[in-house]
């Protein structure tokens, strides 16, 4: 059965808002990270945004989100590879989910973006460790503290694709429990019997 106009135009809409949400999440990550490159680095100091709990603190990550993977040599292409299928798979989504409920797509479009602008890092950026050796990784640099703690705990530094990320799986998660089927239609409804 071919699409109607209003099904056509349902699916318009939910990969321009996928498409948005991409958009502006990697392009704020970006801009972000470039003016951290640019003014947090060394020998530049953290500097306390709010209080003693949230920081603007460079650090360059050689591994995943929140340092997971730091240091080791095959993470970099191990995040590459899957990044760009979480992109076709997260794109492949956009075609066949259900369009009466956008927060999904805005969903796919964070992860999206998110996974995009990490990977423009992992491509891209190199930066030198302790030792003056070159490696590639992704810049971080937000730091959220906790100054109460009873030693001061801070959960690593983390960026704003980071955050996407985050936000993306915690809407897509409910999404696909509850909204990943289509909606029944009066066509797929039982029939009334016939009294007559």
């Amino acid at each position: 059965m071919s699409d109607t106009p209003a099904s056509k135009s349902a699916r318009l809409r939910a990969i321009l808002v996928t498409a948005s949400a991409a958009a502006v999440f990697l392009i704020l990550d970006l801009v972000t990270k470039s003016w951290a490159w640019n003014n947090l680095r060394p020998p530049n100091k953290a500097i306390a945004a709010i209080g003693n709990w949230f920081h603007w603190s460079y650090s360059f990550n050689t591994g995943s989100a929140f340092g997971f993977m730091r240091g080791q040599d095959f993470s970099r292409p191990v995040f590459i590879v899957v990044t760009l299928v979480t992109v076709v798979y997260m794109a492949a989504l956009v075609r066949k989910l259900p369009t009466d409920r956008l927060y999904g797509f805005f969903a796919i479009g964070s992860i999206i973006g998110g996974a995009l602008g990490n990977m423009h890092d992992r491509l891209l950026r190199q930066d030198t460790d302790h030792l003056g050796d070159l490696h590639y990784g992704v810049v971080d640099f937000i730091r959220v503290c906790a100054p109460w703690s009873p030693r001061g705990y801070c959960w690593p530094n983390f960026n704003v694709a980071d955050v996407a990320l985050v936000v993306g799986v915690a809407l897509l998660i409910p999404y696909l429990m509850f909204h990943a089927q289509p909606p029944e239609t009066s066509e797929n409804s039982p029939k009334p019997e016939s009294t007559g």
